[in-house]
């Protein structure tokens, strides 16, 4: 590491990419959307202005989401984003190239891997590191991970749920399932679609989880108005929806979801899974923060679950400590070739 090149920390995500710079906390925290125009072949917007255009736009331009996942699906618009990212975060005037540490889902191939380093090199990284999110996201969470205990850390994105049990610095055991925060908006979508003849964007069904949803069914519960347009009469129509008609539109997910943590509960040694009683099951991601969650994880395992603070910001937060404290953490870096 060179003294002069600045560093960067980048939680690449499916639904947003957030940038940390030592000394200054979370810079930018903007979707993971590109907006493109198809005649031109050129990249018009990126960030916030782009998914704002998402289910929006004219035929000719795109909007979409380079990242499938957590992984790269789109290599060359992946590419123009992160370099778009880069240059903001550092601001115009800077001539030196930094080093950057980025996250990676626990499942990530050696191939995706390879990819992510490749793409940040060519947007323009001096050295390009890679780290798996869970042991990110227990280091924000501000879990002591050298230690020789067993932690339990769920890391509920927007593409992945990467669940991990973390002890001396090292993944134990693990598991990453393509079920997240994306796919519970499906299932929104699909439900209000079979009960109410609705067609409802990405975004607005989003929209509803948030500002409704729940992991378990409650007594007293939130109710929405949605607005979209008549499968039927292909007019646009609005309908009440209720918290608990979201609990059962997203069980099947959120079922998916619990049976990762149960796989990894079952692979641990018996030590660990004593240490896990003890210290309970950390959930960090934005999808964690779905009302009630830590209660069904409870529920399903009988282990205590608790959101972190600042979940959503958790994988960023250690992406920056871990560049502050390279040589600590080199064990769990993996070589940037």
């Amino acid at each position: 590491m060179s003294f002069f090149s600045p560093k960067l920390g980048i939680d690449l995500g499916t639904a947003n990419t957030l940038v940390f710079v030592p000394g200054e906390g979370v810079v930018l925290n903007e979707p993971s959307v590109v907006a493109v125009s198809e005649m031109e072949n050129k990249i018009l917007a990126v960030g916030i202005e782009a998914k704002q255009m998402l289910g929006r736009t004219p035929d000719d331009i795109v909007a979409y989401r380079p990242m499938k996942d957590g992984v790269i699906a789109d290599y060359r618009v992946t590419e123009a984003m992160l370099s778009y990212y880069i240059k903001k975060a550092l601001g115009k005037f800077n001539i030196f190239k930094p080093d950057i540490l980025i996250s990676v889902p626990a499942g990530v191939t050696s191939t995706e891997r390879r990819a992510v380093v490749e793409a940040a090199t060519k947007a323009g990284a001096k050295n390009a590191y890679v780290i798996k999110e869970p042991i990110l996201a227990a280091i924000g969470a501000g879990i002591p991970i050298q230690e020789a205990r067993g932690y339990m850390i769920v890391d509920v994105g927007g593409g992945t749920t990467d669940v991990a049990v973390i002890s001396l610095g090292g993944i134990v055991a693990c598991t990453s399932v393509k079920c997240a925060g994306n796919r519970m908006d499906h299932a929104i979508t699909d439900y209000i679609k079979k009960t109410f003849n609705l067609a409802i964007g990405d975004q607005t069904a989003e929209d509803i989880k948030v500002s409704i949803g729940s992991a378990v069914p409650m007594e007293e519960e939130l109710t929405t108005t949605i607005k979209g347009r008549d499968y039927i009469t292909g007019l646009p129509r609005t309908a009440e929806i209720r918290t608990n008609e979201i609990v059962k539109a997203i069980s099947k997910e959120l079922r998916e979801m619990i049976k990762a943590i149960k796989d990894v509960l079952q692979e641990t040694p018996p030590e660990l899974a004593a240490d896990i009683i003890d210290q309970g099951i950390t959930m960090t991601g934005g999808s964690s923060q779905l009302r009630n969650f830590p209660e069904l994880v409870y529920r399903r395992t009988g282990v205590k679950a608790k959101l972190a603070d600042n979940a959503f910001f958790c994988v960023s937060r250690g992406t920056g400590v871990a560049l502050e404290h390279l040589d600590t953490y080199k064990k769990s870096i993996i070589a940037k070739r």
